[in-house]
């Protein structure tokens, strides 16, 4: 996630929990309960995009880690590019011993 990316979300939090508090008190709550409410369902929405989060670092699907493969692809296709037919053939036997 970008760091734009990132201060849109808090941003629209912080919206959110506002519009909620308005929403709250138009359905019938005094000022202390709605704020309690809209507290209470901001961080439920603030622990459930933390524990997404913290699911795609433990899956290693971040875009780093991405990035990190893509290169590594990339710098492979490279070598395997600038080898000899020779190196390729000597390579292909080494992967069939291997088997």
């Amino acid at each position: 996630m970008r760091r734009i990316d990132v201060i849109t979300v808090s941003l629209a939090i912080f919206v959110g929990g506002g519009l909620l508090y308005i929403v709250f008190q138009a359905i019938g709550l005094d000022g202390l309960s709605a704020g309690v409410w809209s507290q209470a369902l901001l961080v439920i929405v603030v622990l459930a995009w933390t524990s997404s989060y913290l699911f795609r670092v433990a899956n290693k699907d971040m875009t780093y880690n991405q990035q990190l493969k893509d290169y590594e692809d990339a710098v492979l296709q490279k070598r395997l590019e600038e080898m000899t037919p020779e190196e390729l053939e000597k390579l292909q036997q080494e992967i069939e011993q291997e088997e």
